[in-house]
Parts: structure tokens; C-alpha cells; sequence
């Protein structure tokens, strides 16, 4: 495998799609030097296929809002690489929704499920939609209108075909509209449809933490490898939704203080670290879709402290943590938090970091670990989700957080196994695409040319 002539080819047969083109250009170059002892990989053309998704549907979502004026999105599903089981990942409701952004995720997710060691291949989907500011009865007109388009190709006799969840955008409210609508159409109380659903009616304790709850034990394992523990370091968050949320609730248990949340708005600063009174609002925030960190300083304004425009990484911290977006944080952020004393780096949104960021990192010999097995708690409990679901049983929260906390070691073991250098310094984003690469080629290799 050449990765300077695949992505030639992949730029000319895609033109304008970055997110996409980032995405693969990362994992190709990590597992090149792997990939080419495996020449059976290279005769069955293995990156090749798993470049390009198996399909991609694109449908129109007409509802009407609360004015009674007709609007028009955009959804999509792409279902990217079934061989280790099911599409599984979620749907993001995002203005800036696109098909690049969507193939970039979905991407991505298939590594990140094959570290699970779960049976769940990689999707992704969603729409166009900005769910700020809409109402109740708004945002359950429109999943009711994307699910008219969606319920064919999920879920009923299908349960093993596609699994949706939540993302940016969906979260519990929006997964019961999409399932209502679902249900209603399919006929079938199939609870394996879409997960992330809440607990009594098919959901899992833990789900709505687990993203931030197994980033925080990925982090904990990063800092004991250095010989220290999370006790009083002090940890920066970006975003204030389920993924901070937890976040902020674990990193709190294991003794750090959250001294920084962050929104579109800027960044609140909070200086004797975040409260569970804080943390419990931090909910509230999320439920009003007014999408304003300060609103955080409005209820707390002895505690926490608004700056507009700013980001998280204006504060000084011990370890960083992007929870929101994409390429959130640019090079400059990565050089501001260098010189602020960063010491450890762990994207918990997909691919927060940019190329830039990464390397300023990664020359500083700062410890810097990747989205796709720093976030794998949440796939990971929806993939405990699913299980529940088909033995129609319910664990308790302890046996739920004790299966994540077990997988999100296994998945830091599986990167220092393959990210070890000669040097002895770990090298985890190499380390989670060489793990995650090796199950998912290994099974298109005994499956056949399919």
C-alpha cells in the first residue's frame, strides 16, 4: 500500500470532502508500516474496500414547525463496513451536517467498535437540523418526519442490520421521538432499534454517561502510566452536553477538579473546580437548546467565572479534554495549552483535535490519545444496550459500569500494545488504528471478496 497514491486517487473521486479525506489519510498513515508485512491485505485489496462505505442513503425531511410553515432538511444514513457485525453509531443533528462529515464518522466508527471487541461494525447518520431554539413539539415533528424515511432500513426484523444511537443533537428526548415513530411504523417492539433509549422502556443504566465516564478511565490509565493519579489534577472540558456531562461526573470521582466547561458562547472558568450542584445543571443547560455556557455563570456566578469568545483551552490545566466537535481545537489551541503546562491530551469528541494540534503535541512528548478509543464507552454501552435488550433483562448500574471500565482497559491495553515505540513512549493514535484495523481486516479477509 502507497497512502500517497490512494489518497490521490480518494481526493480526486471525493474533491471538498476534508472531514472524510482527514479521517482516512490519519489511519492509513498509522497502519502502513503493518499493513504492508500482510501481502494477502494488499491482494484482496482490503483498503481499498474499506475506504468507501457499502452504501449511503440520502433522503429529503419535510416537517412543519410551530408557525406552520413547511421546512425542508436533509438526512443520511451511511452504513460503512458490516464485517464485524452490525451498523452501529449515531445520528447527529448539526447544521453543518454533511455527507463528508457523516463518511469522516462513520470511518472512524469502525475502528472505534472493532476496539470494543464487541460484534458491531461502523455507521453513521443524520441530518441537517438545528435542534437550537426549536420546541418540544417541533423537534418530535421532525424525528417523527426523519424516521418516516429511516424505519425501513433498521431495526424490526432487521435488528442485525443497522443500530442507530445518539450524538450531537440527540440525545434522550430525541431518541424517544425517533423510537416512538419507529415503533408506530414498524408495527414491532423491537427495543434493538435504536439505542440510547431511557431506562424502564429498553435503555441501560450508564448509557448517557458511559462517552464521558470510559474517557475519564482511558485518561486515568494514561496518567498511571506516567506514575501519577487523577488526584488534584486539573482537567479542561469543551462543550456542557451528555459527553462533558459525564466527564465532568467521573474525572470529579476519581479526584481531579473540572476547572473549565466551554460553549459557542466562550468559556466558563471554574476555579475551585466544578460542583455536583453544577454538574447536575450542567443538564438543564443542555434540555433548555439555548446552547449558552454562561448560563452556567448565571446560576453560579460566585463559582464560575464567563469570558465570551474564549475556549477551554484559555484555562490553565493538567490534562485537556475536546468534548464537543471536530477539529475543535486548532493549532494555536494546542500551543496555548503547551505553554499553560498541558500534560496529558484525550480527544472524547471524534477527531477533536487537528492534524496541527496532534503533531504540536505529539513533538512536545506529550501523551495524546485519539477519539476513536478514548470515546468508545458509549458505543460500547450501547453495545451492552443491545444485549440487554435481547436476553429482555436489566443490569444494575455497578455491573454495567464494571463491563465499561473492563473494556475501556482492554481498549488502552490494545493501544499500548501496538503503540509502543523502540523509544518506550506509547504512540496511542498509531496504536488504536493498527488494533483497530487488524480485527476489522482480518474478518474481510475470511468473508470473501463481497
Amino acid at each position: 500500500m502507497k497512502v500517497k497514491t490512494i489518497m490521490e486517487n480518494l481526493e480526486k473521486k471525493h474533491p471538498g470532502e476534508k472531514e472524510y479525506l482527514q479521517a482516512v489519510r490519519e489511519v492509513l498513515e498509522s497502519i502502513e508500516e503493518v499493513y504492508n508485512k500482510h501481502p494477502e491485505f494488499e491482494a484482496a485489496k482490503i483498503v481499498e474496500r474499506l475506504v468507501e462505505p457499502d452504501r449511503i442513503f440520502t433522503f429529503r425531511v419535510t416537517w412543519v414547525d410551530d408557525k406552520g410553515q413547511v421546512q425542508v432538511n436533509l438526512g443520511y444514513r451511511v452504513q460503512y463496513n458490516a464485517a464485524l457485525g452490525a451498523y452501529k453509531g449515531g445520528l447527529r443533528f448539526h447544521p453543518a451536517v454533511n455527507v463528508s462529515m457523516l463518511k469522516f464518522l462513520g470511518f472512524e466508527q469502525i475502528f472505534k467498535n472493532s476496539l470494543t471487541n464487541l460484534p458491531l461494525g461502523g455507521g453513521k447518520g443524520g441530518a441537517d437540523f438545528d435542534p437550537t431554539g426549536k420546541s418540544d413539539a417541533e423537534i418530535m415533528r421532525f424525528c417523527q418526519a426523519f424516521m418516516y424515511e429511516l424505519w425501513r432500513n433498521i431495526g424490526a426484523d432487521q435488528d442485525d442490520q443497522d443500530s442507530p444511537a445518539g450524538d450531537v443533537g440527540v440525545g434522550g428526548r430525541e431518541i424517544g421521538y425517533l423510537y416512538g415513530a419507529y415503533k408506530k411504523l414498524a408495527r414491532e417492539h423491537s427495543t434493538g432499534a435504536l439505542t440510547g433509549k431511557s431506562y424502564g422502556w429498553g435503555g441501560s443504566l450508564i448509557r448517557p454517561e458511559a462517552t464521558g465516564f470510559g474517557a475519564m478511565y482511558y485518561v486515568d490509565r494514561m496518567v498511571h502510566q506516567k506514575g501519577e493519579t487523577m488526584k488534584g489534577k486539573k482537567v479542561a472540558l469543551s462543550g456542557f452536553g451528555n459527553v462533558a456531562w459525564g466527564a465532568a461526573i467521573k474525572a470529579t470521582e476519581l479526584g481531579a477538579k473540572v476547572v473549565a466547561i466551554s460553549g459557542p458562547d466562550g468559556v466558563c472558568e471554574i476555579k475551585a473546580g466544578i460542583t455536583k450542584e453544577m454538574i447536575d445543571y450542567m443538564l438543564d443547560m443542555r434540555a433548555s437548546n439555548r446552547n449558552k455556557v454562561q448560563d452556567m455563570a448565571d446560576k453560579f456566578p460566585k463559582k464560575a467565572v464567563f469570558t465570551p469568545g474564549k475556549k477551554a483551552w484559555s484555562v490553565k490545566c493538567d490534562i485537556a479534554c475536546p468534548c464537543a466537535f471536530q477539529n475543535e481545537m486548532a493549532a494555536e489551541d494546542a500551543k496555548e495549552l503547551i505553554k499553560n503546562g498541558v500534560q496529558y491530551v484525550a480527544e472524547v469528541s471524534n477527531m477533536g483535535c487537528q492534524p496541527g494540534a496532534i503533531e504540536a503535541f505529539q513533538k512536545k512528548g506529550i501523551p495524546f490519545a485519539p477519539g476513536k478509543a478514548v470515546n468508545a464507552g458509549g458505543v460500547a454501552t450501547s453495545g451492552l444496550e443491545i444485549c440487554q435488550n435481547a436476553a429482555h433483562i436489566n443490569w444494575t448500574a455497578p455491573e454495567v459500569d464494571q463491563k465499561l471500565h473492563k473494556i475501556m482497559n482492554d481498549i488502552y491495553d490494545m493501544c499500548v500494545e501496538y503503540g509502543t515505540q523502540k523509544d518506550g513512549t506509547i504512540n496511542y493514535v498509531k496504536g488504536a488504528n493498527i488494533a483497530g484495523f487488524m480485527r476489522v481486516a482480518k474478518a474481510m479477509l475470511a468473508q470473501g471478496i463481497i
